[in-house]
């Protein structure tokens, strides 16, 4: 079992968005070797910048900073579905696959808007 030393590592939208780097990571394990600098880099800065924003904003005291960092969050992960979708045009993933990543990226997708409108009722209440 994982330790958690801070309180996003508790969230599951960051855990799920940690299962996403990983899944798009093994994907990328099989594209051809001249997407490595192109495509392959673009999924590897998007992916990462999931969780690393959704860790950032939760980190912040200001409930506008932490939806600002969610909302570039959700922004990272909409590049991922297109990048996705060009993967799926090009070949480089197959019908199941692509529904697989396409699957986690509509659950976190959830999640994140789930926490953002959290976020923006806490700010109308004050």
């Amino acid at each position: 079992m994982e330790k958690e030393y801070f309180g996003f590592q508790k969230l599951n939208v960051y855990k799920d968005s940690r299962v996403l780097v990983r899944s798009i990571y093994e994907l990328l394990r099989a594209y051809p070797v001249e997407e490595r600098y192109a495509l392959c880099d673009q999924m590897r800065r998007a992916v990462i910048s999931v969780p690393s924003n959704i860790a950032e904003g939760m980190s912040r005291s200001s409930i506008k900073e932490q939806i600002h960092y969610l909302e570039i969050s959700y922004g990272s992960l909409s590049e991922i579905v297109c990048q996705l979708d060009i993967s799926k045009d090009l070949s480089y993933i197959d019908e199941i696959q692509y529904d697989d990543a396409m699957n986690q990226c509509k659950n976190l997708s959830r999640m994140l808007s789930h926490m953002k409108t959290l976020r923006e009722q806490q700010i109308n209440i004050e």
